[in-house]
């Protein structure tokens, strides 16, 4: 079967002096009969191409089913008088949201074989809301503080365009109180009267936030707040001590934060401090338990030169006055603080220090009754490992919940006494079929980037893999908006590693892994870092004898997918396959156009190139549609979905299309369009495993069967 051609039409793009003709872009019209009959045949060709790996793609998919335990139960949260979890069934795609009521601080003894608690109460069954859809996901799900109602939002298509609805949860019956339009953020007050919520605009936008009075016609609702700043996404919440209904509005390197007690929903919300280019801030509350008029505002920033954030009070009564923040936790360059979880007697700072995350506990400084400057970090036994806050709703619990793994330790849910300071397991993944941890290795070895800097890289094995060139390899990236993608387990990866694969994480410039200067170095005028940063790390794992070209596999998706794109141009000969997720690989032409989803607000990340001549050309020197030479590439697999609002899927279909040709040769690239799915891929767990066993499957068989 030969591969589709798609049609060249001019298109001139001209900017700064530069004249470019673009002859795909009429590939970006999704309503466009042409272009989903080409998207279709290009699906077709890549059925057929990969028709031989059907048995294989059955195996993998097969193993991962038999490692999961299909029915399972979350560990239940304490909230109020109930403890809420959810639990999946066998067959079943989607989990069932429930709750049992409470009778003490011990979360209830899960069933061995993952069946209902006693005495269950089912809020939502993701089952039933999908019943007639291709694709189903859930937005918001907020339980109102007097535990009586639920809102939940709905998104049948996977544009992330949700129908919020309010569940009457004594008698399971929705209300009449539903909005369209809706995005993921919800937040009630403290009496559960009022339900505050955001709308996107037609850029995909969260900008509004409405106030909705129970039973009152949706129409009517007031808008609150609108933010016109095209860079500013806009979020609602309820603080966890339920004082303040929160509003945030944040761009990638600026923030504002606005309050509201939650006993007066129908009041005005106040600015806590007014927003400052470049200053991040968040906030929440502490309530001091015999003073009201000492009660605080804990305030996350990096104002005045703090890169790696400090962690401020200051009084309730200072709200609006920045000059009011008072170091708790100073600013220590090399230690990024990312999350602070406020409680009655105790605060938990999360944070970051040489590419490894860790959390430290606060309790209340006996002399001034405040939260205490000094914080015990919790161990671990493991040296290489991931550990953060879960979910932790209930603002009187002496219990931190807290999520722990590795890339050998499935994930774990622990419960962290704060006031004997122990740690009890209280589940971990199940992995059925035997799995020992004491079979597989991670270790963390550097690679030296161009300019001289080290680049953390962690990798999994088999035990007994040897370093001797011959292994097969996924070297795994992202490097972008400084989200740092930290050692963690998966069931699936063991499909490649019992197979000898070893599997390596760049940790590269443009995350967050090593601190705030990392990201900085890997954006603007420095996004080129991120790219020699992820070719450096092969090159490491090369010298080191991990793997050789011709068996190293790369993969990225979204950010991590232009990653793919600006690799494969600038170093095609170190891989032998490239995977592209949802890939943004046409990024000179979106970051063009400001009229397409989100565009302005990217423009904080990788600069401006419609006011910039120097950011236009630096852009145009890497973005990989731009860029594509004829020589041989590597192996690529390009996967989008047609609904996707965050990545367009026209980027990777005029990139495959122009790889087709101006590359040179028949090479070896695939294009898979999910036509009902959006950014995540399908939905559904056991479609989601279909699709990873199709991908796994596809790198199984280009780096384990060369020559």
């Amino acid at each position: 079967m030969k591969p589709p051609v798609a049609a060249r039409r001019d298109h001139e793009r001209s900017r700064h002096g530069d004249v470019v003709n673009d002859p795909y872009a009429w590939l970006i019209d999704r309503e466009d009969d042409e272009v989903l009959a080409y998207l279709k045949d290009e699906n077709a060709f890549t059925e057929a191409t990969t028709a031989g790996l059907a048995d294989l793609r059955e195996t993998v998919f097969q193993e991962i089913k038999a490692r999961t335990k299909e029915t399972d139960l979350s560990v239940p949260t304490r909230k109020g008088d109930w403890w809420y979890y959810s639990r999946s069934v066998e067959g079943l795609q989607y989990s069932i949201s429930c709750r049992v009521a409470a009778d003490g601080p011990t979360p209830p003894a899960l069933p061995q074989d993952g069946s209902a608690l006693p005495g269950e109460h089912v809020l939502l069954d993701g089952n039933a809301l999908a019943e007639g859809h291709e694709f189903f996901a859930l937005g918001t799900f907020e339980v109102s503080p007097d535990g009586k109602l639920l809102a939940y939002a709905l998104d049948v298509v996977g544009d992330e365009r949700f129908t919020l609805k309010v569940r009457d949860l004594a008698t399971g019956e929705d209300l009449a109180d539903e909005v369209a339009n809706t995005y993921y953020s919800t937040a009630w007050s403290r009496d559960g009267s009022t339900l505050f919520y955001t709308t996107i605009n037609d850029a995909w936008r969260p900008y509004r936030v409405h106030r909705h009075a129970l039973g009152t016609p949706t129409e009517q609702d007031e808008v609150v707040f609108q933010e016109d700043d095209d860079r500013f996404f806009v979020d609602v919440s309820l603080l966890r001590s339920e004082r303040f209904i929160e509003i945030t509005c944040s761009s990638q390197v600026t923030s504002e934060v606005r309050l509201l007690d939650s006993d007066d929903p129908t009041g005005t919300f106040q600015i806590a401090a007014p927003r400052r280019d470049g200053v991040e801030y968040s906030v929440d509350h502490w309530s001091h338990p015999g003073d009201p008029s000492r009660d605080l505002l804990l305030v996350l920033h990096n104002a005045d030169g703090k890169t790696d954030f400090e962690l401020a009070t200051a009084p309730v009564s200072a709200l609006g006055d920045h000059t009011a923040w008072t170091p708790l936790v100073p600013h220590r360059q090399g230690t990024r603080l990312d999350a602070v979880d406020v409680f009655a007697d105790h605060l938990v700072v999360g944070y970051r220090r040489d590419g490894l995350t860790g959390l430290a506990v606060h309790g209340i400084d006996a002399d001034s009754g405040t939260p205490a400057a000094h914080g015990e970090p919790i161990e671990f036994p493991e040296r290489i490992r991931t550990v953060s806050g879960s979910q932790n709703p209930d603002y009187d619990s002496t219990r931190y919940r807290l999520g722990y793994t590795s890339m050998v330790t499935p994930s774990s849910v622990y419960d962290y006494d704060v006031t004997t300071g122990e740690l009890t397991l209280l589940k971990q993944q199940p992995v059925l079929g035997g799995y020992d941890p004491a079979d597989y290795e991670q270790e963390r070895v550097w690679a030296t980037a161009q300019d001289g800097a080290r680049v953390p890289v962690t990798l999994v094995h088999k035990k007994g893999v040897v370093a001797d060139g011959s292994n097969p390899c996924v070297l795994y990236g992202y490097g972008a908006y400084e989200i740092s993608i930290d050692p963690s387990f998966s069931i699936a990866r063991l499909s490649l590693l019992d197979r000898g694969f070893v599997f390596a994480i760049a940790h590269i410039r443009g995350g967050g892994e090593m601190g705030r200067h990392w990201y900085e170095d890997g954006k603007f005028l420095n996004k080129r870092n991120t790219f020699t940063d992820f070719v450096a790390c092969a090159r490491q794992l090369v010298a080191d004898h991990w793997t050789a070209p011709d068996r190293l596999a790369a993969r990225g998706a979204s950010a991590g997918g232009l990653l793919m794109g600006a690799v494969a141009n600038i170093a095609p000969d170190d891989f032998r396959a490239i995977v592209a997720g949802v890939p943004f690989v046409d990024a000179l032409n979106t970051i063009l156009d400001p009229d397409l989803p989100l565009t302005v607000m990217e423009w904080e990340e990788w600069g401006n190139p419609v006011e910039d001549p120097e950011i236009y050309g630096y852009m145009k020197g890497y973005s990989p549609y731009e860029n594509v030479a004829n020589v041989q590439y590597p192996a690529i697999l390009a996967l989008t979905s047609l609904n996707d609002t965050r990545v367009g899927f026209h980027e990777p279909a005029k990139w495959i299309a122009r790889l087709r040709a101006e590359a040179g040769g028949e090479q070896d690239f695939l294009l898979k369009t999910e036509m009902d799915a959006g950014h995540g891929g399908r939905s559904g767990r056991y479609t989601a495993w279909q699709e990873e066993a199709f991908t796994l499957a596809w790198v199984i068989d280009k780096v384990s069967a060369v020559e």
